[in-house]
């Protein structure tokens, strides 16, 4: 097995030595609404609503940016790979129109902010291209979709890039950016407007009531509304346990010597290749992503990170690998992004997730939508995709997602139970699940030093699974992940394994 050369560890836009200044915990913080998680959905959403007039609390587990957005590879597109294509054929044509609807109020959303604020936008055509016969008729769809939608895509023959194509189609006028350069704005933008945003501090319930309260480790904060910004929404009610799987995906950096590109690209092949470069204070850099999985489950994490940089370095030539990091997204049932009440009739815990690998202008577009339905008065796609009815194929589709996770559930059990400790551990960067007396244990081996740990999700009992290219504990039911010590990453769990 071939080892990265570069361990796993910030993303290229959140290793830098720029602070985000944010606001300290104090006793007895209440607000009209109260918004956890400080990616760009729990920001945009944040100052739309300063700016409509209600009092904002922002609550973030971590650092800013330290989940999703943090790690993204910063498109801002219409063009989507795949998606277009993907939704004309699973939802009535309305939604698929909402959707765009959506994205592009996003987009245009960012575009106006990074303007006011300054900050860089960088202008590519999106681009989506397939390297096989078998997949150019993925694009020829997407070229038909699109144009029926009013988009103006065009066909290609070629690529600048050094790569052999089957079939491509460009979308002119989409951009890219740094997304920390953006949340660090946003937070300046929420602070500036009268917002508090509050980090390391991490929720753990919510009540209800009136008003609600939102249980913290370091005490209760007490609001009118409250905004799920987390990715996957950590309480236990609603239905987006049953609609929404995690993903996760790899990306790394390398120093780029040559001009910058005029476009950002997207396979439709499997693995599927994201390229894109990007202009940072200290020279141009070629990042490229890809080898998706679900969460918890694929086997060993190591060699999809090598197959991507054996792939890049072959493709492109370039040998000094700079950064390596992962990004978790989450995918919906009908392929469409929650906006909306956590439960239906619930009127005062809303959610926003299920972005499909699309969060920036996804992201953008929830807090739009989420804050005019809490001023009253949805925009007219907000409201077709918060009242959508499930589709014979969704309902399909979620039922596969439960099965999966019941089959995951009771094998990640037997497996524990027919497994013994083995007398030396887990060797070096190795984590192994085994039975010890009654319940599954946790052992790795990180750095010499060997942890145990219960290996029960305290979410939903689900029984984590080794990441060895992060060393962490990843959870296959619904993404919840932990340090190779039990201490909680990301949700939905909001505490971590039992020593």
């Amino acid at each position: 097995m071939t080892t990265p050369s570069v361990p796993q560890g910030p993303s290229l836009w959140l290793e830098r030595p720029d602070i985000i200044e944010t606001d300290g915990w104090r006793d007895g913080l209440a607000a009209d609404v109260i918004v956890i998680g400080a990616g760009l959905s729990g920001l945009a959403t944040a100052l739309t609503l300063l700016e409509q007039g209600s009092s904002v609390v922002v609550l973030e587990a971590r650092t800013i940016g330290a989940v999703a957005t943090g790690h993204t590879t910063g498109k801002v597109s219409l063009l989507q790979g795949s998606q277009l294509s993907t939704l004309h054929k699973a939802v009535p044509r309305e939604l698929l129109e909402a959707y765009v609807a959506a994205n592009r109020a996003g987009q245009d959303w960012i575009r106006r902010f990074a303007e006011t604020e300054q900050v860089k936008i960088e202008a590519r055509d999106a681009v989506t291209y397939a390297a096989t016969d078998a997949g150019a008729p993925t694009i020829e769809a997407e070229l038909d979709t699109a144009s029926s939608l009013g988009l103006d895509i065009t066909a290609l023959s070629t690529l600048e890039l050094p790569i052999d194509i089957t079939a491509a189609v460009s979308l002119p006028g989409q951009f890219q950016l740094d997304a920390v350069d953006l949340l660090a704005a946003l937070t300046r933008a929420v602070r500036r407007a009268g917002g508090i945003v509050v980090t390391g501090v991490r929720a753990k319930d919510v009540d209800s009531g009136t008003p609600c309260t939102v249980l913290t480790e370091r005490g209760d904060v007490r609001g009118d509304r409250v905004v799920l910004a987390t990715g996957m929404p950590f309480l236990k009610r609603g239905a987006q346990f049953a609609t929404i799987q995690a993903h996760r995906s790899y990306a790394l950096a390398y120093r780029w010597d040559e001009p910058a590109l005029t476009g950002m690209y997207l396979s439709v092949d499997e693995p599927s290749r994201s390229i894109r470069d990007s202009e940072q204070p200290d020279g141009r850099y070629l990042v490229v992503g890809g080898n998706d999985h679900r969460v918890g489950s694929g086997g060993p994490t190591t060699p999809r990170v090598a197959d991507l940089a054996q792939w890049t370095t072959t493709t492109f030539g370039v040998s000094e690998e700079t950064h390596s990091w992962s990004a978790q997204d989450y995918r919906v049932s009908d392929g469409l992004p929650h906006f909306g009440p956590i439960a239906p009739g619930e009127e005062r815990i809303f959610v926003a997730t299920g972005y499909n690998k699309w969060g920036m202008a996804n992201g953008a577009a929830a807090g739009l939508s989420l804050a005019s339905q809490l001023a009253g008065a949805p925009l007219d796609w907000a409201s077709a995709l918060r009242g959508r009815v499930p589709t014979a194929s969704a309902v399909k589709s979620t039922l596969s997602a439960g099965a999966t996770v019941a089959a995951d559930l009771a094998k990640g059990w037997v497996g524990a139970e027919l497994s013994g400790v083995p007398d030396d551990g887990p060797a070096e960067g190795e984590g192994i699940v085994v039975r010890d007396g009654v319940k599954p244990v946790a052992i790795c081996r990180v750095d010499g030093v060997v942890s145990r740990t219960s290996a029960v999700c305290p979410h939903l009992e689900g029984i984590v699974a080794w990441n060895d290219v992060e060393r962490s504990w990843d959870c296959p039911l619904h993404g919840s992940r932990f340090r190779a010590t039990g201490e909680v990453l990301e949700g939905p769990a909001v505490t971590g394994l039992a020593g």
